[in-house]
């Protein structure tokens, strides 16, 4: 299967229902963590303090009937059956939806966005324009007109992803509090208080510490872990339901959440906050769609998670149904309801499955900040890939010791399940409100349904969440403040650079320097050429960066062959392999200057380590092979003419192609007419060694001379080496821009760009004796 994209939507088609179901039984290990277990929390949020004690069962057969209900219409309805079919090329998630619209409506946050862009296989896919007189070409001609609509669409989903991250630190926090919560019950209450905090603060400590390792290292262990709870709890909820209430099953009828809302009256809708926690991870059923497919993601959710979830919710309602008038058994929740056998095995389970839950939520935050950062809208940070295999797993250090810190924030300063819910419910319901919106504009825009449809799916979906936010929102001040205070800060830091980058570029794209100019050096570029491959990495998509003007003018030698590299992000998951580069001419051929743009999917990994800079050269020597004289008719499916620039694929995909051979330590004698100068290093002992380098050309078709002759130059060029020319920008506010830029520019942006990781996320791997800075100021 196709494991390095993570795309396995097509592939699912194609193979038997082994692989659906084996799909299915992973999904539940990364998936379904953190939504098995809520049974730990929901109860005891719920009956904390907002509903008085009675001697009735009114209560608890209304909060059974409100958690089967919500259950059923939003992880089920909502989300298995509408919001799954929304997807990304086989990707979900809130950015999912967002690039899904910018491709359709041609709405772009990203500033070096191309019309060759367009042509990208899977930019293209399942995109149809709109009937003329249809509410949906409206919608998205007022779309591509408006700017304020398109920063609407760009914040609402910027929103989503911040309390995406929230949920990252809240989930962790209360899933392995309520975990360990267990111990009261074999401790005195005078002592149980002291030993949970220190307990999950451990856990907590060992969880993030071990992120680096990757979750493919254990991940063997998490659906086992995840269908052992699901199975204990379902054992558990159905013994509790045969032994304390049988007829338990009649609480699932929605006329007593009416009765619940009449008798509890402003408790029972303060108590909805609690009882939202029972949908906490449904989110997640969407955001690893890429992992797995939908066919696989329904059979798991409908088979195994959702009849384990109500069997668990019914046993303990039934429990507590013939145990209400017990006041300390609403504290206790969940194991209070487990045979008091098996409590220990049972607090051991869920302390692993609560860690399982806590790790898909962690990695997921991983992956919605590498989206941000990919569409520019989060600093640079630094992303590991963990398997070399699953593109989805990946550790970004920076990110993970500041949710750790965060997270035992949380837990130490709150120290209860009630606050750390009121937290954890608002950051899910707003994710979910985000949703419901994006999906209302998704069904008109892409699947060119009816407005009517789409005001329904907002109408009934968009009340029952609102119902559950503003129920959230109104224990503002008990904890529910925390992920709007979080919120807040990663939605600065997202505004500040994505105003920040926006600006730079536009003062790149006014300050480029024209290829007349470039024509007016000559073929010398007016200063000496000296052997070697000058790459001069730049933003811009187009024309001749001001970094290399001032770089001409301040030194009087420069390389003989010179590469405008650009690497840069485009609105869709992946870019296939065969469409990975662009490669052009800068100017007349005989000036040996190329322009090369590199594009990468908001999900794909990166190149980063030397062997880029042979496949950027092998490009670039394949354009000079193919890109004069027509195509080849073998490369006619893998290389293609987009005006002025060609379209060329990596190494792997041209396997008649040209390919490259270097040889260290190759004799002075061998190198013939491709003899180079000796490369001497600057650390001692002083080695001197030598290299060469051949392309292998394939016999058909014949190139011509002057073909053959630019190729030649460019190996004698690569034999020499490469030298890195980057530009480092210092940007500062112009003079008459009002104190709010100034602040934003000169302090905020200035300061996230001086501690974010460096722009060359393909050139990481470079010497530095190999590389050259140059310094601007930009004023804009």
């Amino acid at each position: 299967m196709d494991l390095e994209t993570g795309n396995y939507q097509n592939l699912v088609k194609k193979e038997s229902w082994r692989t659906v179901l084996t799909l299915a039984y992973q999904s539940l290990g990364v998936v379904y963590g953190d939504l098995s277990i809520s049974p730990l929390y929901v109860y005891k949020s719920t009956f904390a303090e907002d509903i008085e004690h009675s001697e009735t069962n009114e209560e608890i057969f209304g909060v059974l009937s409100f958690v089967f209900w919500t259950l059923t219409l939003i992880p089920l309805l909502k989300y298995v059956f509408i919001v799954l079919k929304a997807d990304d090329n086989g990707e979900g998630g809130t950015f999912a939806l967002y690039s899904l619209l910018c491709r359709h409506a041609r709405v772009n946050s990203l500033p070096s966005c191309q019309l060759e862009d367009e042509d990208l296989s899977t930019y293209k896919k399942d995109i149809i324009s709109p009937a003329p007189s249809t509410f949906g070409a409206r919608l998205k001609s007022t779309l591509e007109k408006h700017r304020v609509l398109q920063r609407i669409l760009l914040v609402l989903s910027l929103i989503g992803a911040c309390m995406v991250i929230g949920d990252g630190i809240l989930t962790p926090a209360l899933s392995v509090f309520s975990a360990v919560s267990g111990v009261e019950l074999a401790m005195s209450r005078e002592h149980h208080k002291y030993i949970e905090v220190p307990v999950a603060c451990i856990i907590l400590i060992a969880l993030f510490a071990l992120q680096h390792y990757g979750t493919h290292r254990v991940g063997f262990l998490f659906a086992p872990v995840v269908i052992t709870w699901l199975l204990c709890i379902s054992v558990i909820g159905l013994y509790n339901i045969l032994h304390w209430n049988p007829h338990i099953y009649q609480a699932l009828s929605p006329y007593y959440m009416y009765k619940f809302l009449k008798k509890t009256q402003r408790g029972g809708w303060m108590s909805l906050g609690g009882i939202l926690l029972c949908i906490t991870g449904s989110e997640a059923m969407f955001a690893d769609l890429g992992h797995f497919s939908q066919l696989s993601i329904k059979i798991a959710f409908t088979t195994i998670v959702y009849p384990s979830l109500i069997l668990a919710y019914m046993g303990q309602a039934a429990y507590l149904s013939r145990h209400h008038y017990i006041e300390n058994d609403y504290r206790i929740g969940f194991y209070v309801s487990v045979p008091e056998k098996l409590r220990w095995p049972v607090l051991v389970i869920a302390v692993l499955a609560a860690v399982v839950g806590s790790q898909a939520i962690i990695t997921g935050t991983f992956s919605i900040i590498k989206q941000c950062s990919a569409l520019g809208c989060f600093p640079r940070v630094k992303i590991l890939h963990t398997s070399s295999k699953i593109h989805g797993q990946i550790y970004i250090p920076e990110i993970n010791w500041i949710l750790m810190l965060l997270c035992l924030a949380v837990t130490i300063g709150f120290r209860d399940t009630k606050r750390m819910g009121n937290a954890s419910g608002l950051a899910v319901i707003t994710v979910m409100l985000v949703t419901t919106c994006l999906m209302s504009i998704v069904i008109v825009l892409c699947w060119h349904r009816s407005v009517l449809m789409a005001v329904g799916f907002v109408l009934f979906f968009g009340t029952i969440e609102a119902l559950y936010f503003s129920a959230s929102l109104i224990k503002f001040l008990e904890g529910a403040w925390v992920p709007i205070a979080l919120a807040f800060v990663f939605m600065i830091v997202m505004c500040i650079w994505h105003y920040g980058t926006l600006k730079k570029y536009e003062y790149d794209v006014q300050n480029k320097v024209s290829v007349d100019w470039l024509l007016g050096l000559g073929p010398s570029l007016g200063i000496v050429r000296v052997r070697g491959i000058g790459l001069i990495h730049t933003e811009l998509v187009s024309g001749i960066p001001a970094i290399f003007s001032h770089f001409v003018a301040t030194l009087p030698a420069f390389h003989q062959v010179l590469i405008f590299l650009c690497v840069k992000s485009v609105p869709i998951p992946h870019v296939k392999h065969e469409e990975r580069f662009l490669v052009g001419h800068v100017g007349p051929k005989e000036y040996h200057v190329y322009r090369c743009i590199v594009r990468y999917g908001y999900r794909d990994a990166h190149k980063d380590d030397l062997q880029f800079e042979n496949d950027l050269v092998c490009r670039i020597a394949e354009y000079i092979r193919t890109g004069r004289g027509g195509l080849s008719e073998e490369n006619e499916d893998s290389t293609k003419q987009c005006e002025g620039m060609m379209v060329v694929g990596t190494p792997s995909t041209h396997l008649d192609g040209i390919k490259m051979c270097v040889e260290e330590g190759a004799n002075p004698e061998d190198a013939g007419t491709s003899e180079l100068r000796e490369i001497e290093t600057l650390s001692p002992p002083v080695i001197k060694t030598r290299k060469r380098v051949r392309f292998v050309i394939p016999e058909s078709p014949k190139i011509d001379r002057d073909a053959h002759k630019e190729l030649r130059e460019l190996m004698e060029a690569r034999e020499a080496g490469v030298a890195y020319i980057l530009g480092h920008t210092y940007v500062r506010a112009k003079q008459g821009s009002n104190l709010v830029k100034k602040i934003v520019i000169n302090f905020g942006y200035d300061f996230l760009r001086r501690n974010c990781r460096a722009p060359t996320y393909a050139l990481n791997s470079v010497p530095h004796a190999s590389t050259l800075e140059v310094g601007m100021v930009y004023h804009i």
